[in-house]
C-alpha cells in the first residue's frame, strides 16, 4: 500500500522498492516483492541480508556465547535492512518511506532503526484492518490487481524467524483495532472498554502495549494526520509509566 500510494502521489519513474529477504523470507513473499514492483512499473531490485546477518551474528557470537537466540536475533535483520536503505537514501538523495501502521505503533511492533527508519511514515495513522481495506479499494479503482492479492490475503508475518505470525504476539487485528481505536482516539479508559464489550484479556495486552510504547512513538518519523487523534501532537503520554499508578 506505501509503494503504490507513492507511486500514485510521485509517479512510478521516482519510486524503487526494495526487497531485503532472509532465510525466513518466503519464496512467497520474494515474488510478490517482484510481481507488485512490476505492476505498479517501479524501480525493483533485491538484497539479500543472508550473508550480512551471518556477520553480525559472527561479531557477536563471543559476546552472546551461551546464550539462545531471541528477540535479539530478529531484530537484527529488522535493523540490517534500516542501514540498507539509509545506505541508498544517502548515495541516491532517496527519501526512505516506513511502512509501519498506526496498530503496530500503537502496541509496539516495530523495531527502533529497522523498520521505524526513514523520513516519513505514510501509514502512520491507519489502523492495520485500515490497510487492507485500502488495499483492495486501489484494486478495485484500477480494475486489476496493482497490489497482488496474495499480498492481502496472507496472514501477517514479519518473517524474522521461522513460522512466525504476527498473532504469535498480539491479539488478532480485527479484535485489537477495536481496542486501540476506542483507548487512542477516544480517550476510553479500561473500565470503559470492558463495560463496550471488548474482550478482557485484549484490553489487558493492548493497553499495557501501548503504554510501553511510548519511547517508541517519540522516536518516529512524521507521517500524514488522517484521524482526529494521531500520535504526536494529538497523543502524548510520559515515557515512564509512573503516571499510571
Amino acid at each position: 500500500l506505501t509503494a503504490a500510494l507513492a507511486v500514485e502521489a510521485l509517479g512510478p519513474e521516482r519510486v524503487h522498492c526494495v526487497s531485503m529477504p532472509s532465510r525466513y523470507s518466503s519464496e512467497a513473499t520474494r515474488s510478490d516483492a517482484q510481481r507488485l514492483a512490476e505492476n505498479l512499473g517501479t524501480d525493483f531490485r533485491e538484497l539479500p541480508i543472508g550473508a550480512v546477518v551471518g556477520a553480525f551474528e559472527s561479531t557477536l557470537a563471543q559476546s552472546f556465547a551461551g546464550l539462545e537466540p531471541d528477540l535479539t536475533e530478529e531484530n537484527l535483520q529488522a535493523r540490517i535492512r534500516g542501514v540498507l536503505l539509509m545506505a541508498l537514501s544517502n548515495k541516491f538523495g532517496w527519501l526512505v518511506v516506513a511502512t509501519g501502521n498506526k496498530s503496530e505503533l500503537s502496541v509496539g511492533y516495530a523495531t527502533l532503526y529497522g523498520d521505524m527508519a526513514g523520513g516519513f511514515a505514510l501509514l502512520k495513522d491507519v489502523f492495520k484492518t485500515d490497510v487492507f481495506r485500502l488495499a483492495r479499494y486501489l484494486n478495485d479503482r484500477a480494475g486489476k490487481e496493482l497490489i497482488p492479492a496474495t499480498i492481502i490475503e496472507r496472514a501477517p508475518s514479519a518473517e524474522l524467524r521461522a513460522d512466525q505470525l504476527d498473532e504469535d504476539s498480539l491479539p488478532p487485528y480485527t479484535a485489537l483495532d477495536g481496542v486501540l481505536e476506542a483507548y487512542v482516539e477516544q480517550d476510553r479508559s479500561r473500565e470503559e472498554l470492558s463495560q463496550d464489550g471488548f474482550e478482557p484479556d485484549v484490553v489487558e495486552r493492548a493497553l499495557a502495549l501501548i503504554d510501553r510504547a511510548e519511547y517508541k512513538r517519540r522516536q518516529a518519523p512524521p507521517g500524514v494526520r488522517l484521524t482526529p487523534k494521531a500520535f504526536g501532537r494529538d497523543r502524548r503520554t510520559p515515557i515512564t509509566n509512573h503516571w499510571r499508578g
